[in-house]
């Protein structure tokens, strides 16, 4: 990769693809979640591009992009901020772009499973991989009746979510049939959503996994305040002894009053369990990627429950896992770049 650093947002189509050279392009959507990323290659004086997906468009059976590697960083939960018209269309685009024989990094297959609750539920049953006891629906008027057989709490989730979105507990299936009654049951942006099993999380934590290569790269633990299903890691800002996080970039943590009082810690998951993890990347097709799961405290078992092609590292990660990710990552793309450009 050449030492020039291209930090300007472009768009990138048939007839912009001359704006850059560079081998490398991210496609994203969050204006901020991929600073530390861009900063580690800022640093390493690597070349790349940034097509901001609210604003892209691209002639089907068009000229094949200058760019030799997509990294795909679009955000399931880009409808929260007013983006959704771009989830669909990235899926369609990334398309071409395979088809085109263009290498993209969390592809198509990876985008699907990402955009899918119901899907990644599927793919955890035919690996034999535990999972809630769960239901998915397509209008909110099913919701009690698909929660017949359900141990209650139940929550219902939209189909497409991310850092939690939507997400509601209901304890009863009265409480749950008065939010159908009022109309305040909203499934999401695609109109699916799952009725699942509330797991109680053993010891006040759930655990996230992140994945590089499909491959293990650190674990963490995240305390719940019980008042929040948004568990981002790039947006979590204290220590388990307190302590305030900083991103990697060196801006301020990203936070919420929602979120103000969640925690994390870094932790090593047992060998089983990331040999698990590493068989749902592996099957889901995501090259960066983390999964979450939790510890049922009235059995004890290990409920796997989300599984993400978007994954955000923890902020701070060097003071919480004990070294840099971003820097794996840089490492990743760069050799992701060079066997792309030795291809021809």
């Amino acid at each position: 990769m050449s030492a020039t650093t291209a930090t300007v947002d472009v768009e990138l189509d048939t007839k912009h693809s001359e704006l850059s050279n560079a081998p490398l392009a991210f496609f994203y959507e969050h204006p901020q979640w991929f600073q530390p990323t861009f900063a580690e290659l800022d640093k390493r004086g690597e070349s790349y591009s940034k097509i901001f997906a609210p604003e892209h468009f691209y002639t089907p059976g068009g000229e094949r992009p200058g760019f030799r590697v997509l990294f795909n960083r679009m955000s399931p939960s880009a409808d929260r901020r007013g983006h959704g018209s771009a989830i669909l269309h990235t899926l369609s685009w990334l398309g071409q772009l395979e088809l085109q024989g263009v290498r993209v990094i969390n592809g198509t297959k990876a985008f699907r499973y990402e955009i899918s609750k119901a899907l990644q539920l599927s793919l955890l049953a035919e690996l034999g991989i535990r999972f809630p006891k769960s239901r998915v629906i397509h209008d909110p008027r099913h919701a009690v009746a698909a929660s017949e057989g359900l141990r209650y709490p139940v929550v219902v989730k939209p189909n497409v979510g991310g850092s939690g979105a939507g997400i509601v507990r209901f304890d009863s299936p009265a409480e749950l049939q008065a939010a159908i009654d009022a109309g305040t049951l909203e499934l999401g942006f695609d109109h699916i959503g799952l009725v699942q099993e509330f797991v109680p999380a053993r010891g006040g934590h759930i655990t996230r996994v992140e994945t590089l290569g499909g491959k293990y790269l650190y674990a963490i633990q995240v305390h719940l305040t019980g008042e929040t299903f948004d568990l981002c890691p790039a947006d979590i800002c204290q220590s388990t002894r307190g302590e305030a996080l900083t991103n990697t970039g060196g801006g301020a943590c990203v936070i919420e009053a929602a979120k103000a009082g969640l925690k994390v810690e870094g932790y090593t998951p047992p060998a089983d369990v990331i040999a698990n993890v590493e068989k749902i990347v592996q099957a889901a097709g995501i090259d960066v990627g983390g999964i979450e799961y939790v510890v049922d405290d009235r059995d004890g078992e290990v409920y796997y429950y989300d599984v993400n092609a978007l994954s955000n590292f923890v902020a701070d990660a060097t003071r919480v896992v004990g070294f840099n990710p971003f820097e794996n990552l840089a490492d990743y793309l760069q050799a992701v770049v060079e066997a792309e450009v030795n291809r021809g």
